[in-house]
C-alpha cells in the first residue's frame, strides 16, 4: 500500500467531485470513504488506475449518501448517474483546494486541519494523534471548517500569502504523534510549487528544506535541546541544504523579494558557515533589515537584536532590545545571552530562570533552567 500515492491523489480526486456538481463538504466524505476503502482493497487488488478507481468509488458513495438524504433528493434530479468508463479528467484542482482550506474566514488551526484532510489526504484520527487532542475534538473541527467553506466558490483566485501561512504553521508543529507534520509541510509546498509559479512559494520551501536540515542536530541523546551555535554540523543534512539554497537563489533572481524568501536568506546564511565563529552576522543584520521592511514584526526585531549581539557586541543587542516589549516571546531569553555575552553573569542568570518560567514547552524549559544553573555556579565561585 502506498500511502503517499494516496495522499497525492487525494486534492486531484476531491477536486474532480466538485466539478461534477458535488459540494465541497459531501465530496470530502466520500473521497474519505474511497480511501479507507483503497486501504482495505488494494493491497490484494492493486488497480490498473488508482486515480480512476478512486474516482469512481468517490462518487459512487456521493451518490448513495445523497440519495440516502431526503433533504437533498431535489439535487438529484441535477446530477448524472456512474460516468461513463475512460479515462479520469487530468485537470488539477489542487491549486483551487489549497486556497479553499486556506480560506480567510477559517481560524489559523482549522485551517491547518483542513488543509492536512483535504489536501494532504490524512485521516482524522493521524491529525488528532499529531496535534495531540482527542479525535472527536479535532473531527469537531474539520466539521466546523467544512462547513464554513461550503459555499465558497473554487473560480476566483486565492490568495497565496494565507496558503504559504497555514503550510508554515503546519511545518512548525514539527512532529508529534505518528504523522511528521515537518516533512507532510515540505511534500505539501512541493506539490504548490508545481502547481503555481510564484517566488514566495519557491522562498518557502527554501526555508522549509533549510531549517528541516538542521533536525538531527537540533537535540542531544537525552532529548534535551542544541542550540544552534552548539550543534554537530556534520549532522546537517547537506543534500537538502544545497537544494534549498538553489531554489532560494532562483527565487530572488526573480527580484521580486517576500518575507519567506528573506527567512530563507538568513537561513542559508546559517547553513553556509563551516562553524558558528564564521557565521556572516554583518549580512544577516541586512536581511533582517529587509524583512522588517517587508513584515513590521516585534519578532523580527528582536531576532536582529540577537543577530546585531553577534555583528557589533552585545550592547549593541541589548540597545536594540530596550526598545522592544519585554512581554515578547523569548524576550527574557535573548535578553540573557545578551548579558551573558556582556559579562553580566547574575543578570544573566536571573532572565535565564525568568524566561524558563514562561517557557511555551518542556524542552525549552529544561534547556533555559540549565543556563541559569550553569550561571549561578560560575557566579558563585
Amino acid at each position: 500500500m502506498d500511502e503517499v500515492l494516496l495522499r497525492n491523489l487525494t486534492p486531484s480526486v476531491l477536486g474532480i467531485l466538485v466539478r461534477r456538481g458535488a459540494d465541497f463538504v459531501a465530496a470530502e466524505d466520500a473521497v474519505q470513504d474511497a480511501l479507507v476503502e483503497a486501504v482495505r482493497v488494494w493491497p490484494s487488488e492493486p488497480p490498473r488506475d488508482p486515480k480512476g478507481w478512486l474516482v469512481t468509488v468517490a462518487w459512487r458513495r456521493f451518490l448513495d449518501a445523497t440519495r440516502a438524504d431526503t433533504a437533498r433528493r431535489r439535487r438529484e434530479d441535477i446530477l448524472d448517474e456512474d460516468p461513463a468508463p475512460g479515462p479520469v479528467s487530468t485537470v488539477d484542482d489542487t491549486l483551487q483546494l489549497y486556497f479553499l482550506c486556506a480560506h480567510p474566514s477559517l481560524t489559523p488551526s482549522s485551517a491547518v486541519a483542513l488543509t492536512l484532510r483535504a489536501v494532504g489526504g490524512l485521516t482524522t484520527r493521524q491529525i488528532a494523534r499529531a496535534y495531540l487532542v482527542p479525535e472527536a475534538t479535532m473531527a469537531q473541527r474539520i466539521s466546523r471548517a467544512k462547513r464554513t467553506v461550503a459555499a465558497v466558490r473554487l473560480d476566483r483566485p486565492g490568495d497565496v500569502g494565507t496558503v504559504l501561512r497555514v503550510l508554515y504553521l503546519v511545518f512548525n508543529e514539527g512532529y508529534s504523534g505518528d504523522v511528521d507534520l515537518a516533512a507532510e509541510a515540505i511534500r505539501l509546498t512541493r506539490r504548490l510549487a508545481t502547481a503555481i509559479d510564484h517566488p514566495e512559494v519557491a522562498g518557502l520551501l527554501a526555508l522549509m528544506l533549510l531549517h528541516h536540515a538542521r533536525r538531527a542536530a537540533r537535540t542531544a541523546p537525552d532529548g534535551s535541546l542544541v542550540p544552534l551555535a552548539q550543534q554537530d554540523r556534520t549532522r546537517w543534512d547537506t543534500g537538502s541544504i544545497a537544494e534549498g539554497v538553489e531554489i532560494l537563489q532562483a527565487a530572488l533572481a526573480r527580484d521580486r523579494l517576500g518575507e519567506f524568501q528573506a527567512q530563507a536568506a538568513i537561513a542559508a546564511l546559517h547553513a553556509d558557515a563551516p562553524a558558528a565563529e564564521e557565521t556572516d552576522w554583518v549580512q544577516i543584520v541586512e536581511w533582517y533589515d529587509e524583512l522588517a521592511r517587508l513584515i513590521d514584526s516585534p519578532i523580527v526585531r528582536l531576532n536582529r537584536a540577537v543577530a546585531l549581539g553577534e555583528a557589533d557586541g552585545p550592547r549593541a543587542g541589548l540597545a536594540a532590545l530596550a526598545a522592544l516589549d519585554d512581554a515578547l516571546p523569548r524576550h527574557a531569553a535573548v535578553a540573557a545571552y545578551l548579558h551573558e555575552r556582556d559579562g553580566d553573569l547574575a543578570t544573566a542568570a536571573r532572565l535565564y530562570a525568568e524566561a524558563a518560567r514562561k517557557a511555551p514547552d518542556l524542552a525549552e524549559r529544561d534547556h533555559l533552567t540549565r543556563q541559569a544553573a550553569r550561571l549561578n555556579a560560575r557566579h558563585r565561585r
